[in-house]
């Protein structure tokens, strides 16, 4: 049970943007420009970046419903989320995702936990400046979006399956237009 009265049947975030649509637009104009807005990442690097955070971070609402809009993009390869998911390093993604993966990890732990070093792989691996500041942003703002769903005890679904038609929505619509 949220710990705020919400929308009923409304899961995770979708209750809390109902709730305050005063500040559903801007947090969805975020969404939108980090996940759905040109970018030589693509939409599924991108979702797969927030996904594997709201992994990191537990929260099983983000976790599923971009692993489902990921999934969306990478044209049901849902072994390709999960790979991500629970092991990036041996998952079928390129190294430069790899190396922003690495980043993005790190970012969920600490900012200050990125190091030159880091950096310096994700360059290697051919990712841009560009890039490697979208993937800290992605990052970081899955952060406050996980806390923000899970500090006010959101409910999320526990059928994996309920996702798919939020992760299609969120592929094909983006954010702004499902708040």
């Amino acid at each position: 049970m949220a710990h705020i009265a919400l929308p009923e049947g409304l899961p995770g975030i979708t209750a809390l943007l109902a709730f305050r649509p005063e500040t559903a637009a801007p947090l969805n104009a975020l969404a939108d420009a980090l996940l759905t807005a040109p970018s030589t990442l693509s939409r599924a690097e991108r979702e797969l970046i927030a996904t594997y955070v709201s992994y990191l971070n537990g929260c099983t609402f983000c976790h599923n419903a971009h692993g489902a809009a990921a999934c969306h993009h990478l044209e049901g390869r849902g072994d390709i989320v999960d790979a991500v998911r629970y092991d990036y390093p041996n998952a079928p993604v390129s190294d430069k995702l790899k190396a922003l993966l690495a980043i993005a990890g790190k970012v969920q732990q600490s900012g200050r936990s990125v190091t030159a070093a880091d950096v310096a792989g994700a360059r290697a691996g051919g990712a841009t400046d560009v890039e490697i500041h979208d993937a800290v942003l992605i990052a970081a703002a899955f952060c406050m979006y996980n806390r923000y769903v899970d500090g006010l005890a959101t409910w999320a679904p526990s059928d994996p399956a309920a996702y798919a038609p939020m992760g299609e929505s969120l592929a094909t619509r983006g954010y702004s237009a499902a708040g």
